[in-house]
């Protein structure tokens, strides 16, 4: 592209010297040869009117005192009735330029001046205009090549930046080059680079929730499937199979959570359940890790408490809370119910050093881990809270009480209690 920009810019300016400077030559050497023809013409007038003057006062005239009345290089001859004629300065050869005067005594003045005189003067004429067309053309590639730089220099910056783009770097550059159409297009790119990096922030978010938030429920599944290959008794077998499908039905519903929230994370599709069948199925599930580290679960506080929220996205919240418990903390895991106002609250502790105080409310932040963990877990269970119009928080750091608020479907006579 820059190397036609500078083309045809000087296609355009030679056309342009080619028009102008054929018309100014046709012009000057029409100027020069009348110029010319005037100024032999106005000598001949002069010599005549020179030559009156003397015959009128019966003066001599010669060649010698005539002389100085013409301009060197030219030739003059004059002819007068009964005398020698008389010639001044060399006859030119070639083609000359002549003027011819009769005066008033009947004398004859005949000037004349070789073409190339004329030729020279047109010659030099055609070298100045030569030059200045030069000059021009040189003027046009300078400024063809700067104009050229500046618009391609931008547009090998944009092909840059669409090809940093494609290779996955969404970084906007936001370089601006003073043309509007080109800053028009970093404009469109430069967002395009933030919308993009926006999807691949959330699709990243997306992929290390998903991974974290199904390991949880995958690693309780394995557990049953464990307890099914260990046990012959078909009732066992039965029950244990019931359970795990309804870790897989769980399990298919925390993705299309996850799914939901990447896409919208106001969306909810919150509906009024019974907490304590969420907390049963919890007590169900992790009853076996806790016994297999020795530890026990139980469950304390107010009971048959209806709360509005998604019960998928609440049993994955409180999964949470347990695994953080067995997996930071010790002693008994506790989940405690109570009422607050017009919200159903679901209080998780442990027996361990709890959190410590550096972290603080920083422990919900994702990548903020208290030990060697992925601190995805906490952060992405309280957007699932969230998204339910509920909270999570940490109440207190040690020993550690994690709170998850959840609004309370009101019954006629239901008292808020504080507990």
């Amino acid at each position: 592209m820059r190397r036609r920009l500078i083309n045809s810019t000087l296609a355009v300016v030679l056309v342009v010297i080619a028009v102008f400077g054929i018309s100014l030559v046709i012009v000057e050497t029409r100027t020069i040869e009348s110029s010319a023809r005037e100024s032999v013409q106005s000598e001949a007038v002069r010599l005549v009117s020179i030559v009156d003057s003397r015959l009128l006062g019966k003066e001599r005239v010669e060649s010698e005192v005539l002389s100085e009345q013409i301009t060197p290089a030219r030739y003059a001859r004059i002819e007068i009735p009964g005398r020698r004629t008389i010639e001044i300065g060399t006859p030119p050869e070639g083609g000359v330029i002549s003027a011819t005067q009769k005066g008033e005594q009947g004398e004859t003045v005949r000037v004349e001046e070789s073409r190339s005189t004329v030729s020279r003067e047109l010659g030099r004429t055609l070298l100045v205009i030569l030059a200045v067309a030069l000059l021009a053309v040189v003027a046009a590639v300078f400024l063809a090549v700067r104009q050229a730089n500046r618009l391609t220099a931008p547009l090998t910056d944009l092909a840059e930046t669409a090809e940093r783009l494609g290779s996955g770097d969404p970084r906007p550059r936001h370089r601006r080059y003073g043309v509007p159409e080109l800053d028009r297009v970093a404009d469109v790119l430069d967002g395009s680079a933030e919308r993009i990096a926006r999807m691949l922030t959330a699709e990243r978010r997306l992929a290390a929730d998903a991974s974290h938030q199904l390991r949880t429920p995958l690693t309780a599944l394995s557990m049953r499937l464990e307890e099914i290959t260990l046990t012959d008794e078909p009732e066992t077998v039965k029950e244990e199979a019931t359970i795990a499908l309804a870790q897989v039905e769980r399990l298919t519903d925390v993705v299309q959570r996850l799914l939901t929230n990447s896409r919208d994370p106001k969306s909810s599709s919150a509906v009024v359940f019974d907490l304590d069948e969420v907390i049963k199925q919890q007590l169900e599930e992790w009853r076996p890790a806790t016994r297999s580290e020795g530890r026990a679960i139980v469950r304390s506080g107010k009971q048959g408490l209806r709360a509005v929220g998604t019960p998928g996205a609440v049993s994955q919240v409180l999964a949470t809370l347990i695994e953080n418990s067995l997996m930071h903390g010790d002693g008994t895991v506790a989940l405690r119910t109570r009422v607050t106002g017009n919200q159903a609250v679901v209080e998780v502790t442990d027996e361990g050093p709890g959190v410590p105080p550096d972290l603080g409310a920083r422990v919900f932040e994702r990548t903020v881990s208290g030990r060697n963990s992925t601190g995805l877990g906490l952060a992405v269970a309280r957007d699932l809270a969230e998204a339910d119009g509920g909270r999570l928080e940490l109440l207190q750091g040690k020993p550690p009480v994690f709170a998850l608020f959840l609004s309370r479907e009101s019954r006629d006579g239901d008292q808020a209690e504080e507990q």
